[in-house]
């Protein structure tokens, strides 16, 4: 396995590997990582479809991509996706899928053209004082040490940063800048959370420091992403004979160790409750998503909170299943255990019922829910709330069985273990009527409307995640598998908790990279698999994230010293008429 920038790869279609019909795939899971895998083992490997299996412990796939009617609570949504332009995998994947909507059209098409026609701009990122915008949303408001902060952490090496946290490589005084503020509400970040991640977050998104008020970098699905990524994957696979089979654990991948080979001899399998061996052969392929953020999900009601009680987790289990037999499977208990109390566990589907509260929401955001635009374009952070509350609202319909009286939004708190503004309770304790009241009380709803709002003209569903935040537990290098350890023969490891270099947790993108890495290592497909996208080693890049990073100042308006501004003046001189200065222009600073 390779990588590769550019068209010419891109569009190239790779030979047909030697001996793939005689190849058989078992994928553990049907997340995305899986359904990618799936599809690239179709699409560039050349293997029949009727010879992948994919093994789901669910009832219905999807993994972590999931947006149900329940008909006890009815709108669910456990999160959403933010995407960008350069999903590189992501995109190459979706080119070959047909969209279910559009006739002759992909999901790449219709996602292009929907982001054309209704792009992403907030306006209005950050509320306080219920729903009034923050008088410096827009503003990063770093000070020359937060900066020189962030420069340094890009610098060093991960191996550098074993284990630290965020709060161990940044003063105090960055975390109450507004660049903080919006970078914790939008990635979920927390103090404690992996400086190790941060970095790579920092060096993967430098392109988008410049959006990170108003958002327009990013592209959203159409409707959610169960019905507008997951369904068309499945119907592509279900299309190639692709064999899916439910209700089935895997709950241990015996591997078998001779010389520096390392072979997948056996699944061990439940199947609806009933135990079962299932031998391998080198020819067998298998492919592990260990570990899940939303394994565990415990779900409450408009008049009951989510129950915080769960197990462990099939993922969970069959991950240190797998640790257990060689440390290049990684290290679980990093990532699964000793998970703050200051984190997010909780999220909620709100579905309001009539009008009543569209105008607060217009009034933020500019945008009527019901006009078919993108309403606030990704999360709305209100920064006095004690829970650390935010909201997304998305395109309507969220979901194509809503009626046209009902607007969907998703609310989420950060901050577990404090208690609310309105409902003086942590957020682990409530009933969806609270998450209702507690939002409708930020957004300014007025307080004696909240409560007959919240209980008679919405409906809300807590969702109770222990492990949403465990990616980004402080981690050092080796706690994650690489997508095929050392020495493997025909055991790959995908999704968020596997490594692979410079790419981001927590995203779409990350799931689709190491399936396609994955893939292509074990099929040996002469393709490059598209490299991390590269914005961090382009100067142009780096100097407009400079004039961001200084809140859109030029050099001469930076607070630097004396003797920097003399060398800046004369280094000026020099770089008259050049190139250099032509950058620095462009970027707006000089």
């Amino acid at each position: 396995m390779y990588h590769s920038n550019g068209n010419y790869q891109a569009f190239a279609h790779p030979k047909k590997p030697e001996g793939v019909e005689g190849k058989s795939a078992y994928l553990v899971g049907s997340g995305l990582a899986s359904l990618a895998a799936a599809v690239f083992l179709i699409r560039d490997g050349q293997m029949p479809g009727e010879n992948i299996h994919i093994l789901e412990e669910l009832s219905l796939p999807g993994g972590s991509l999931d947006a149900a009617v329940q008909p006890e609570n009815g709108f669910v949504m456990r999160g959403g996706r933010e995407m960008e332009e350069h999903f590189e995998t992501l995109w190459d994947l979706f080119r070959s899928i047909p969209s279910l909507d559009t006739e002759n059209a992909t999901v790449l098409d219709e996602f292009f053209w929907i982001a054309k026609e209704d792009p992403s701009f907030s306006h209005a990122r950050v509320i306080e004082n219920k729903g009034t915008r923050m008088a410096t949303d827009g503003q990063l408001t770093l000070s020359k040490k937060d900066i020189k902060e962030v420069l340094a952490l890009v610098l060093m090496t991960e191996e550098e940063l074993n284990d630290k946290k965020i709060n161990e490589v940044f003063s105090p005084e960055f975390f109450e800048s507004n660049f903080w503020l919006y970078w914790a509400s939008m990635f979920a970040f927390e103090p404690w959370a992996s400086a190790m991640e941060m970095r790579r977050y920092l060096l993967r998104f430098v392109h988008h420091v410049g959006a990170l008020a108003d958002m327009s970098s990013l592209r959203f699905t159409k409707y959610n992403q169960y019905e507008s990524l997951v369904k068309p994957l499945i119907h592509y696979l279900q299309e190639h004979n692709v064999q899916f089979q439910y209700n089935t654990v895997v709950t241990n991948v015996v591997v078998k160790k001779e010389e520096d080979k390392k072979i997948a001899t056996l699944l061990e399998l439940v199947v609806d409750g009933v135990e079962q061996n299932f031998y391998l052969t080198e020819d067998d392929l298998v492919f592990v998503t260990n570990g899940s953020i939303t394994e565990s999900t415990t779900y409450g009601s408009n008049l009951a909170p989510a129950n915080p009680k769960h197990e462990l987790g099939a993922s969970w289990a069959l991950w240190k299943a797998l640790a257990e037999q060689d440390t290049d499977f990684g290290r679980p208990e990093k990532f699964c255990e000793n998970i703050p109390e200051a984190n997010w566990v909780i999220s909620g589907t709100i579905t309001l019922t009539d009008d009543r509260v569209l105008p607060y929401i217009e009034n933020i955001s500019k945008k009527n829910p019901h006009s078919g635009s993108i309403v606030t374009s990704g999360p709305v952070t209100i920064k006095d709330s004690s829970w650390f509350y935010g909201y997304s609202i998305s395109r309507q319909p969220v979901f194509k069985a809503q009626k046209p009286n009902e607007t969907i939004v998703w609310v989420y708190g950060l901050f577990s273990d404090k208690k609310g503004d309105f409902v003086k309770k942590n957020i682990t304790e409530c009933s969806g009527i609270e998450l209702c009241e507690e939002w409708l009380y930020h957004i300014g709803v007025p307080t004696d409307e909240i409560h007959d709002i919240a209980a008679n003209a919405a409906n809300t569903v807590p969702s109770h995640m222990p492990y949403i935040t465990s990616y980004f537990m402080p981690r050092a290098v080796g706690d994650r598998p690489l997508v095929v350890p050392k020495g493997s023969q025909n055991l790959a490891f995908i999704g968020n908790f596997a490594e692979t270099d410079r790419d981001t947790v927590f995203t779409t993108e990350y799931s689709v990279r190491t399936a396609m890495e994955a893939v292509y290592t074990l099929l040996n497909i002469d393709r490059g698999v598209p490299e991390v996208f590269a914005s961090s080693f382009d100067a142009r890049t780096v100097l407009e994230t400079l004039y961001y990073l200084n809140d859109q100042k030029g050099l001469a308006e930076m607070d630097m010293p004396l003797v920097d501004r003399i060398v800046e003046k004369e280094a000026l001189k020099k770089i008259r008429g050049s190139y250099i200065e032509e950058l620095l222009k462009d970027a707006n600073l000089i």
